[in-house]
Parts: C-alpha cells; structure tokens; sequence
C-alpha cells in the first residue's frame, strides 16, 4: 500500500497505481447485490437458467458490481494522507467489455488518467466548514487530478 499525500495526487496522472488483491465473485455476494438493488435478472440469479440458456455458461457477476468494487480496491492502493473523506464525483466513462462470472476470482489494476479538478474534489482535502462547502455556482478550477481507472483481470 503505497502512502501519498493529497496535494501530491495530481503526480500520479498517467502511472499504474498497482495490482489488487484477488476478490473472489461468489452466487451469494451476486444475489445479494441483486437484492439490494433490485436487479434480479436471471443472468445474475438462476444458476440452472444461465447454464442453459445463457451465452456465458453460468451467472456472471452485475456489472455495477465490479464498479462497486473500486473504492475498496482503491483503499487496498493507496493511503491518502490529509484527506478528510473521500465522495464519488460521478462517472464519465463506464464499458463492461467482458463479463465477471460466478465463482472466479477478479484484480483490479488501476491506473490514474487525468481529468480536470472539480471543486469536489479540493472540498475533500481540507474540514468541513461553512466556507469550503461546494455548490452549484461555484466554478471548476482546470487543474489536473487524478482519476483511478480499473483493469478487471479474471483467473
């Protein structure tokens, strides 16, 4: 686990961060994602249905699953020093150009690519107070920052 200050986040543009650990994708964590969020199709549940009919062999994983998977593999990363809490800002660009199957295990490798800093993102390196709070009118300085980008990897 590699330990950076915040302020020093935007040298990391353009180099790997590392490989995680390996993360099992098991039927029960799958199911239980799909109940919490209401994505119960049979693809994801019915092991019996996905052996047959799916063009995978067998029930793969959400693919907001693996997405939801990034902060902790992000934690297993880096130690941000100086950062009071950590918020998604949001997404720009998601693919899920293969499936995760049930009952493999997967790695993120993550990457940082650069985008421009937004004012949520400096809100996150200094307390909370009345001045620091982020709203709609404020402008979006253009500095880079880093974005994490992930690799899912499956063995």
């Amino acid at each position: 686990r590699r330990t950076i200050n915040i302020h020093d986040l935007p040298n990391l543009v353009g180099e790997d961060l590392g490989t995680t650990d390996w993360h099992p994708v098991t039927q029960e964590i799958v199911q239980q994602f799909g109940e919490a969020t209401g994505d119960t199709q049979w693809i994801h549940t019915d092991i019996e249905r996905a052996k047959a009919e799916s063009p995978f062999g067998g029930t793969v994983a959400h693919g907001y699953y693996s997405v939801s998977l990034l902060p902790m593999f992000l934690e297993q990363l880096l130690d941000v020093q100086g950062a009071v809490m950590g918020l998604n800002y949001g997404l720009n660009k998601v693919r899920f150009p293969a499936p995760v199957p049930v009952g493999k295990n997967c790695v993120r490798i993550l990457r940082s690519r650069m985008w421009r800093k937004s004012t949520m993102a400096t809100s996150i390196s200094s307390p909370p107070s009345s001045k620091s709070r982020t709203t709609r009118n404020q402008r979006r300085p253009s500095k880079p920052f880093t974005e994490p980008t992930a690799d899912f990897c499956i063995t």
